[in-house]
């Protein structure tokens, strides 16, 4: 018999089978497609915001998105795992010291603004195995070729016999 830890790890993997979530973290600023369905029609609003809390609990997690709208707060708290969520997308990553950020609902203006965390690019994929690396796959070195400065001075001197044959 199956315990419902067993079972809602299963229904975890059948729903990421299906839908794509990125990795996010509280502190980003998110851009969730939510599908609205209004008589027959259904359309999709995107609500993007601050994530300000993520609550990881296998099938029940959810996260809450925080964001100003008309100088009035609004939050909303999604299922990670919901049917009404069309997408969620990463506009921003945010660099912060905290797993909740409730702080930020009594600040306003610049005070509530997140610091970016930037991530660095490296020229090696990080993807390809040590043993497999080639030339192919680490980005070129960049220097400077040596036969461009003869060819520079040699290109210094063509204008000067060039001078003369005009003035014929």
């Amino acid at each position: 018999m199956k315990t419902i830890e067993e079972i809602n790890q299963h229904n975890v993997k059948q729903i990421l089978s299906d839908k794509k979530i990125p990795d996010f973290y509280p502190g980003d600023v998110v851009k969730v497609g939510v599908r609205i369905t209004e008589g027959k029609k259904e359309r999709i609003q995107y609500f993007e915001g601050v994530c300000i809390a993520k609550k990881n609990r296998d099938l029940n997690s959810s996260f809450t998105v925080r964001k100003i709208s008309f100088g009035e707060g609004v939050e909303r708290t999604f299922p990670l795992y919901g049917t009404l969520i069309d997408s969620i997308k990463v506009i921003r990553s945010g660099k912060v010291r905290r797993a909740k950020l409730y702080y930020l609902r009594d600040r306003t203006g610049k005070s509530a603004r997140i610091a970016e965390k930037i991530r660095k690019k490296i020229g090696i994929d990080v993807d390809v195995k040590p043993e497999t690396v080639t030339e192919e796959n680490v980005a070129p070195a960049t220097e400077a070729p040596k036969e461009e400065a003869p060819a520079a001075e040699a290109s210094k001197e063509e204008p000067k016999s060039e001078s003369p044959s005009e003035k014929k």
